[in-house]
């Protein structure tokens, strides 16, 4: 029986150390966890402060606030800017910088492609490429440019400052990105040659009317050209450059038909 409870005793104490020993082990494997946790919370913050950090440096260091724009006619600086600098963090030199890397802005009315250069953190270059176009047509409500070539590049509901309506054309129907289906090809060179020669003396029509005999007037506010065939064309429209200025607030017919170097007759009819 004294037996029994010495053994009793002695298993008692062995089992006392071995919960004493566990509970040590729980409060060490406790302690090491809460260490872990603690070091992995205090990396999290130390990432967090720097990603603040980081964000601050981008935000106060890559402004931009000088902007170049290039090349436009259809659109305004302004317009093209908004395009360009859209959405949140628009004016970051360096977001900007990634979104256009090797890539051109596409999928604008009359713009071929814009391509936006990051010169340095605080300016970027922004180069328009806009589509070549001669003129426009009406048709449906809708005014349909086109151009050198006869093809119809856009279709707009609004009109486009510098742009020549032409009018005296017969066609049935306008296809987008396809040539105007006229009978006579050609009548598209002479549209070009007589834009390039507006602008290259520095004037700007509203109006290019063909006629049936192939007979030219060009409309400049309330005065009408009468050009007659694009004989002397370039020796026409550059005496027009001079003329025009005399007939400001005036309406009429100016009659350059019969017009050459030789016999340079011209008249006015008011209307």
């Amino acid at each position: 029986m004294a037996k029994k409870q010495r053994k009793k005793k002695a298993n008692k104490k062995i089992n006392t150390k071995v919960v004493k020993k566990k509970e040590k082990s729980s409060i060490r494997e406790y302690m090491r966890g809460h260490k872990s946790l603690f070091i992995i919370g205090a990396m999290a913050v130390a990432l967090f402060l720097g990603l603040i950090c980081a964000y601050r440096y981008v935000i106060a260091n890559y402004t931009v606030t000088t902007v170049y724009v290039e090349g436009n006619v259809h659109y305004t600086n302004e317009e093209i800017i908004e395009m360009v600098m859209e959405g949140y963090y628009g004016n970051n030199s360096l977001l900007l910088s990634m979104k256009y890397k090797d890539k051109s802005i596409v999928g604008v009315p009359f713009v071929e492609k814009m391509d936006v250069s990051v010169l340095d953190p605080h300016t970027i270059k922004i180069e328009v490429y806009e589509k070549a176009i001669a003129g426009y047509v009406e048709y449906l409500e809708r005014y349909m440019y086109f151009d050198k070539d006869g093809i119809v590049v856009e279709s707009s509901l609004e009109k486009t400052e510098g742009v020549p309506l032409v009018t005296g054309l017969n066609f049935d129907h306008v296809v987008l990105y396809e040539p105007l289906p006229v009978e006579d090809e050609s009548i598209f060179r002479s549209i070009l040659s007589i834009t390039q020669l507006v602008n290259k003396y520095n004037l700007s029509t509203d109006r290019i009317y063909f006629g049936n005999d192939g007979t030219l007037t060009l409309y400049f506010g309330d005065v009408r050209a009468a050009l007659g065939t694009d004989v002397n064309l370039d020796e026409k429209i550059m005496k027009l450059q001079y003329m025009l200025p005399e007939l400001q607030g005036k309406k009429g017919t100016l009659r350059m038909e019969n017009y050459s170097e030789d016999t340079k007759n011209i008249s006015f009819e008011l209307d």
